[in-house]
């Protein structure tokens, strides 16, 4: 077997030198050795001019003098380098021009090549090359031809990489490179690979833990002796590990380096991966660190398993997920924490420590639409989300618009008692002037609900209430055949439930949603009246190609129990709108009266599809809507109205901005030709 292995070359080190030549005579005696003494006695003085054996007077020699002489030169004035220096305001910062000479060298054309490669045809290696070739992506065109060499030189090492990664450890590449024959040719640039044969998976084995974690490793790792040793699946396995064993109980395990042994006599290599399992686990109690934003018992509050629990990470990751969703913490981290307790049942008690930042509080908020019937709308919000800890919120709304206006107060507690229960209580007042009534409102709510968020989306929601509502609104009296105003006095139970199986609330592309809703209610204007308000909703999504998605809504609704003129007028049932059946105004389909104006009424039936196209952050939506509002409490598809039109996308990280123009089809008198929708999200 071949493994990793280092070898040290190493060779001697030879002096080598030229040796003069003796005579083989008789050795001389060695001459005897001077001690400090003798040796500084021998020494001439510093005062001698004499050299040490030297006795002969020394001669000075005679020096010729040495008389400096200067050429002659005749200097010519260069009138520009006389003339005064211009002053810096008046200088000149344009370059002379280049020569004619480099201005032709910085325009040389670039160098075209030809690229072919061979050897990669299996196995979609080819794929794999092409999209990270240096030849490849800089469109076959090179500076020069050293350019070429060097791209040349890193698709070689690329090709043996993606060799490598595949199994193919023999594998090796080169390249050759044939310049152009001529100024305007094209280079011919040649990659031949040579990947040898296939290393294929021996032995596979998980070291260094106990029977169960092994058994729970190698079923993770989910390799089998005979494959292709490619990395993506080794290190995809290696990856699962590391998550499915702290699923199973095991939260501090540490994976090891692998090793892939191979075999010198046939492409075979074992491979062996060591881990650290340490103690299996169960779930113990909560620790609270860094900001005090909730305490311990909120925490435990918000997990959905229990102390005694197997530890399991999916879990951990769904209370931290819990605490981003309330949107208090700047940054939040959930990490096992070792206690050195046992279990009844042998496992290891570990904590979760909660490290908490904390965030913002307080937001503004806003919002903006528009519809033909409904005019220009704008709503502001203040909240601040943990006024009343823990999670209890006040929220302040004020509506702004050129036909509705109002504001509120909310008192909203998010996880009350139980996670994911919201309980809220508000008042507000609101003045609407419609085509359909004018109304003057206050009302006060209490509810508990269970509700879906962008960042939690949920598959079943609910709520259930209580509602007063005071209203002075215009009705249409058909005795008189004129509008007069009421004061009505309303309470009601609204309750609602859905079921969400789509895959986004602001732009769903897969799936469908159902909702009903149930408000049984009395009004009191001279006499009671008692009656039930019903609706149901479904709506599908159907992505019928990559960029396309086919969406269908359905809504019947129906009101028992009551007279339409007995009703309320902002009770009633209407349809048309942006949210309805676009096309037509603000719930401006439907009987009317004399004046043309809507009055309601008693039974509801909607039809909506669209195609959604999308190309990058811009979409197109044609749809065709249908809808009916009939005076019988029954829902009725005789006597649809149809619009139908075109509307445009722009798609943003919240949710889409869309943009709806519609026209009625059959249009009859007082009806718009056409009707515009602006809003967030998409209209169903």
């Amino acid at each position: 077997m071949i493994g990793a292995s280092i070898f040290a070359l190493t060779s001697p080190v030879v002096a080598q030198g030229v040796a003069p030549v003796k005579d083989e005579a008789t050795p001389q005696a060695t001459p005897a050795l001077l001690d400090d003494s003798q040796f500084d006695a021998a020494l001439p003085p510093l005062d001698s001019v004499q050299a040490p054996g030297v006795t002969a007077t020394p001669t000075p020699v005679p020096v010729a003098p040495v008389v400096p002489t200067v050429a002659a030169t005749t200097i010519v004035p260069d009138a520009e380098l006389t003339a005064p220096l211009v002053p810096l305001a008046q200088a000149s910062v344009v370059p002379p021009p280049a020569a004619p000479g480099a201005a032709a060298d910085a325009e040389l054309p670039p160098i075209r090549y030809a690229v072919t490669v061979t050897g990669l045809e299996q196995d979609g290696l080819y794929d794999r090359f092409k999209p990270l070739s240096a030849l490849l992506k800089d469109g076959r065109k090179a500076a020069n031809a050293a350019q070429i060499t060097a791209r040349a030189d890193e698709d070689v090492a690329l090709v043996e990489r993606i060799l490598k990664s595949e199994g193919y450890y023999d594998g090796v590449a080169t390249a050759t490179v044939d310049p152009a024959p001529a100024a305007q040719g094209t280079a011919k640039v040649a990659i031949v690979a040579t990947p040898g044969e296939r290393y294929k998976l021996g032995t596979i084995a998980v070291t260094g833990a106990e029977p169960s974690p092994t058994a729970l490793a190698l079923s993770a790792l989910a390799l089998r002796t005979g494959q292709p040793i490619v990395a993506t699946d080794i290190l995809t396995g290696e990856a699962k590990v590391a998550l499915r064993l702290p699923e199973q109980g095991y939260p501090f395990v540490e994976v090891g380096a692998r090793d892939i042994v191979l075999d010198d006599r046939a492409p075979v290599g074992d491979y062996t991966l060591p881990i650290v399992s340490g103690p299996r686990s169960s779930f113990g109690g909560f620790q609270a660190a860094g900001d005090d934003v909730f305490g311990t018992d909120h925490i435990a509050l918000l997990a959905r398993f229990k102390p005694g629990q197997i530890y399991d990470s999916r879990e951990v990751d769904d209370l931290r997920q819990a605490l981003i969703a309330t949107s208090l913490f700047s940054t939040v981290a959930v990490q096992p924490v070792k206690t050195g307790r046992t279990a009844p049942d042998g496992t290891e008690i570990v904590d979760l420590r909660v490290d908490q930042s904390r965030g913002p509080a307080r937001s503004l908020s806003g919002s903006g639409g528009y519809g033909t019937g409904e005019g220009i709308k704008v709503t502001g919000s203040w909240t601040h989300r943990n006024l009343f800890p823990d999670e209890g919120a006040l929220i302040t709304d004020i509506v702004a618009g050129t036909q509705q206006q109002g504001a509120s107060a909310t008192f909203r507690r998010s996880n009350a008692g139980q996670r994911d229960r919201t309980f809220q209580a508000s008042i507000g007042a609101a003045r609407q002037d419609f085509d359909a009534y004018s109304a003057r409102t206050v009302n006060l709510s209490v509810g508990m609900s269970r509700q879906s968020t962008p960042l939690w989306q949920k598959r079943w929601t609910y709520s259930v209430g209580a509602e007063v509502i005071g209203t002075n609104e215009s009705r249409f009296d058909p005795g008189d055949a004129e509008r007069t105003r009421a004061t009505y006095l309303i309470g009601a139970l609204p309750m609602q439930i859905s079921y969400d199986r789509s895959d986004s609330l602001l732009d769903p592309t897969k799936g469908f949603r159902l909702t009903a809703r149930v408000s049984p209610e009395a009004s009191l204007q001279g006499a009671v009246d008692t009656y039930g308000r019903f609706l149901v909703e479904g709506s599908t999504y159907l992505p019928v190609a990559g960029s396309i998605v086919l969406a269908a809504r359905a809504r019947v609704g129906s009101i028992i129990g009551v007279s339409r003129d007995d009703l309320a007028p902002s009770r009633r049932l209407y349809a048309g709108g942006g949210g309805s059946v676009r096309g037509f105004g603000y719930q401006q389909l439907g009987p009317k009266d004399p004046n043309n104006d809507p009055i309601g009424g008693r039974s509801l039936t909607e039809f909506a599809i669209e195609g959604r196209y999308r190309f990058g952050n811009f979409g197109v939506v044609p749809f065709v809507d249908a809808g009916r509002v009939g005076e019988a409490s029954s829902p009725s598809i005789s006597g649809l109205r149809y619009g139908a039109g075109i509307g445009g996308r722009y798609y943003t990280n919240f949710g889409p901005l869309r943009l709806d123009v519609a026209t009625p089809i059959g249009r009859k008198r007082g009806e718009s030709k056409i009707a515009l929708y602006i809003s967030i999200g998409q209209a169903f």
